[in-house]
């Protein structure tokens, strides 16, 4: 099975994301306009978009930029509640008609401002069973004609998308991907999913946990392809790996200064808990896995840095490749920079991948 690499857009309102030096007009179509053609031109096969109430419509940007390339692939992160099935079924059938079969899908399930947009709060049953049923839904509209469906939060009644996917070589429809670390997660992307997304985790645990989702999609009668498995992380890489070292915690010693130490975020999501609990064990896992941005405001991919030179970064990546990782979406900032230095320096050391 072949291997991607793909970036990040962060999609922001406000400059200056995880230190970018970006300034005014980040955000423009202009800006990120640059940013998608230079991933086509070294090397990437696209980005994620970043999602959640207050930045712009990821599906918005993600239509203006692949109007505006030829190869990129957007990852266009989406929540069920903000869109409902039908209606998302066509807009990325139609955006994945218009640009040639460009388009990925990432469903996030996490806590957003639901209220902001006339949706209700759910405990996390409620919210993956939502998943679970928006899932289940697109899929079918995708691949199937005069649908019903009757679920608890979804129905619809003798229900044909316009324009058909086209399916083409190894993808029937846009990827779906999905993240999450609790148990309704897990059993959510066992059965339903195309590639289940991991944050920057030590090895053992990236192993366990696609050990753990192998076993429940056997157990839980999956009727798909095998799940696929992804990992996003930030690559914070450098020219040799003193260099790097020195860098990466001179950047971690601006955080401390400007954030101190981030105590509010225990109470949090399952995945991101399990990213900051890495901190207790060391500052290195592994052989490079610097999990101290967390404990300064380091979110998400942001939590854990994979640090070193390119040949250190490339050796740890083969290694989540051998674990059964297809899927990388990586990044640092400043975004526009890194994404040439990485697909110059990273990427053809990982082309036998």
């Amino acid at each position: 099975m072949s291997v991607e690499f793909l970036w990040y857009i962060p999609n922001q309102i406000d400059p200056g994301h995880r230190g970018d030096t970006a300034g005014i007009g980040h955000n423009s179509l202009d800006a990120l306009t640059t940013q998608a053609r230079a991933l086509e031109e070294h090397g990437w096969k696209g980005a994620l978009l970043g999602t959640g109430w207050g930045r712009p419509d990821t599906f918005t940007v993600a239509t203006a930029l692949a109007a505006r390339t030829e190869k990129f692939e957007p990852l266009i992160a989406v929540r069920p509640g903000y869109w409902r099935p039908a209606n998302f079924a066509t807009a990325a059938a139609t955006l994945d008609h218009l640009s040639g079969g460009r388009v990925r899908i990432n469903i996030v399930s996490g806590k957003d401002n639901l209220p902001a947009y006339g949706e209700s709060e759910e405990d996390q049953a409620l919210r993956y069973g939502r998943t679970k049923e928006f899932l289940q839904l697109v899929r079918k509209l995708w691949t199937q004609e005069n649908v019903t469906y009757r679920g608890e939060h979804y129905q619809v009644t003798d229900s044909t998308v316009v324009p058909r996917i086209t399916p083409r070589e190894g993808r029937p429809h846009p990827t779906l991907y999905f993240g999450g670390a609790s148990d309704a997660a897990e059993r959510v992307a066992a059965t339903e999913a195309d590639v289940q997304l991991f944050w920057g985790e030590p090895l053992e645990g990236v192993r366990e946990r696609i050990e753990r989702l192998r076993a429940l999609s056997d157990e839980l009668g999956r009727e798909h392809a095998p799940l696929e498995f992804g990992l996003r992380v930030t690559t914070f890489v450098r020219d040799t790996t003193e260099q790097a070292w020195a860098d990466a915690e001179a950047k971690v010693a601006e955080m401390a200064e400007r954030q101190g130490e981030q105590q509010n975020w225990r109470q949090t999501a399952v995945g991101q808990q399990r990213l900051l609990d890495l901190a207790a064990r060391g500052e290195v896992l592994d052989d490079n896995l610097y999990t101290t941005p967390g404990r300064f405001g380091g979110g998400g991919a942001g939590t854990t840095w994979l640090v070193g030179s390119a040949q250190d970064v490339a050796k740890s990546l083969r290694r989540y490749r051998d674990l059964g990782i297809t899927h990388f979406v990586l990044s640092d900032t400043p975004y526009l920079s890194e994404i040439e230095r990485q697909g110059t320096q990273l990427l053809p050391l990982l082309a036998e991948l």
